[in-house]
């Protein structure tokens, strides 16, 4: 059985202006930390974004900038994005604009 390239949200995520790239933020006391200690934030993507398109979407997506991406396939095969923001976009302000704080 093939599997979707577009992973299902949990009705308790916040989908992102249904986006073809983004598709939610994840909120845990992980991302938290470093959200507070690294300026970075982890979103749920499509199996198909490249790093590329991940940050231009979230640097179009709020205005920010971003420093770097990094991408990590999880065990549920679920596809996540470290996303590190640079020194005058703080992390909490686009967290804040998600509805995470």
């Amino acid at each position: 059985m093939k599997k979707s390239n577009i992973a299902k949200s949990p009705k308790t995520h916040k989908i992102i202006n249904n986006h073809p790239v983004l598709l939610y933020p994840l909120a845990t006391e992980k991302t938290i930390r470093l959200m507070e200690s690294e300026n970075k934030l982890i979103f749920i993507v499509g199996l198909t974004s490249t790093k590329l398109e991940i940050k231009r979407a979230i640097e179009k997506e709020f205005n920010v900038k971003v420093q770097t991406v990094t991408t990590q396939i999880d065990p549920a095969g679920k596809k996540r994005a470290y996303v590190r923001f640079a020194e005058g976009s703080p992390a909490i302000d686009v967290a804040t604009k998600l509805g995470l704080m």
